[in-house]
Parts: structure tokens; C-alpha cells; sequence
């Protein structure tokens, strides 16, 4: 038998990432369960976690779950794990770090129903932040009034943003296909798309400053 020092650092590390999975696959069929905490899905990529989204399309996704927030147009990446997690328990954390960028609370926040746990809801009560969304409790007898309706309809579209960027991301700068093997070299890609997004957004506004500074010149020697 040959030591296992022969082997390079590769196939080493796909042994012992072997050896892994073949205990969690002996412990799901002796406790005749489809499920495990740290299910290895792949062995050239031990770090990926299958996370159940419940789409249509795909039930199941692979990959890095991440949280971004958005402002005037920017995207934030404030959290990213390889495991699934409770997107409601980023929001407190999302908005503290919009504090420590910007130095005050934001004045209003544009969230998914998931977001709009008790705890949410107490905190932004706490820093006088409006937090869209109905209210908890008992809904009126006589339905939403025609001003509330508007102002959800309104909060919608605003908050249909972030799925926008995304959807950008996923389009135009393949956040949808991260080739990256390793765990620290995909969430570098990730980061670094979402900059380029930025970027972009940014000489798409200098773009248009320049385009109406022009224009109102041009219209000053026209008609001056």
C-alpha cells in the first residue's frame, strides 16, 4: 500500500473531501433522511451548499446567497455566505452600515414581506425609520383605503429596483454564472461585479450631468 504522501495536494484534498461525503451519505441512509447540515454537493467544490429557493424554474439553487442593498441607484454588498441563511436577520445590520457610510439613519426603507418581523418593525420604530409595508395586526374591516393602495403600489415599483440590479447582475455581468472554483476566488468575482456595477451607474449619471450641461449651453447661445 502506498503512503499517502505520494499523493499531490489536489488529489489529497479531493480524497479527504471523499472521505467526508461518504459519511454524510451513510449517515442520511441510516437515518433515512434527504437532508444534513454541510451537505457536500460537489467534490472539486466542497464549499457550495444546496439552498431551496422554491422557484419554478428552480427549486433548488448552487451557489453563494447573498444580500445587497441599494441606494440611489448603488448596490451594497452587505452580506455573503455559502450557507442559506434568514434574509430578516440582515435588515438591523444593513442599516447600521448605512449609518457608519452615510453618518445618519436612512429616513425611509423599501423591504420584501420578510422582512417585516417585530423585531424589524421595533427597531426602525426606535430611530424613527419608515419601514414600508402594511402594518402587523388585524387587517381593517373595510379594506385598505385608496391612499394606502397608491402608497403600496408606489413602494412596490420603488422597491422593484433591487430585483432589477440583480437581474442586471445576473444579465450582464454573470453573477448568474460565477466560474471561480475556489470559495475566496468566487466571492472576489462577486465583489468585484458589483463595483463594476457601480462604476457604471456612475458614468451613466456623469454621462447625463455632461449631456444637459451641453444642452443648456446650446440653448443659451441659441436663443440668448
Amino acid at each position: 500500500m502506498q503512503p499517502l504522501t505520494l499523493l499531490s495536494r489536489k488529489t489529497y484534498r479531493d480524497l479527504l473531501v471523499i472521505h467526508e461525503l461518504y459519511h454524510q451519505q451513510l449517515q442520511m441512509w441510516s437515518e433515512r433522511s434527504h437532508q444534513l447540515e454541510d451537505r457536500i454537493v460537489s467534490i472539486h467544490q466542497p464549499h457550495i451548499r444546496p439552498i431551496v429557493r422554491g422557484k419554478a424554474k428552480a427549486r433548488v439553487e448552487f451557489g453563494a446567497k447573498i444580500a445587497v442593498s441599494m441606494t440611489n441607484g448603488y448596490a451594497f454588498l452587505d452580506r455573503l455566505s455559502w450557507d442559506n441563511f434568514n434574509e430578516s436577520t440582515t435588515l438591523i445590520g444593513v442599516i447600521e452600515k448605512y449609518r457608519e457610510r452615510m453618518g445618519t439613519y436612512p429616513a425611509v426603507v423599501q423591504v420584501d414581506q420578510i422582512y417585516r418581523t417585530r423585531e424589524n418593525r421595533s427597531f426602525c420604530k426606535q430611530h424613527g425609520i419608515w419601514l414600508s409595508g402594511p402594518a402587523l395586526g388585524r387587517k381593517p374591516k373595510n379594506g385598505p383605503s385608496s391612499e394606502d393602495k397608491q402608497d403600496v403600489k408606489q413602494d412596490t415599483g420603488e422597491r422593484n429596483a433591487i430585483e432589477g440590479k440583480f437581474g442586471e447582475g445576473k444579465r450582464k455581468y454573470g453573477l448568474g454564472c460565477i466560474r471561480a472554483r475556489l470559495a475566496k476566488t468566487s466571492e472576489s468575482v462577486i465583489t468585484l461585479q458589483l463595483l463594476v456595477m457601480n462604476l457604471e451607474r456612475r458614468l451613466r449619471v456623469l454621462f447625463c450631468l455632461i449631456f444637459a450641461k451641453l444642452s443648456r449651453r446650446r440653448l443659451a447661445l441659441k436663443f440668448g
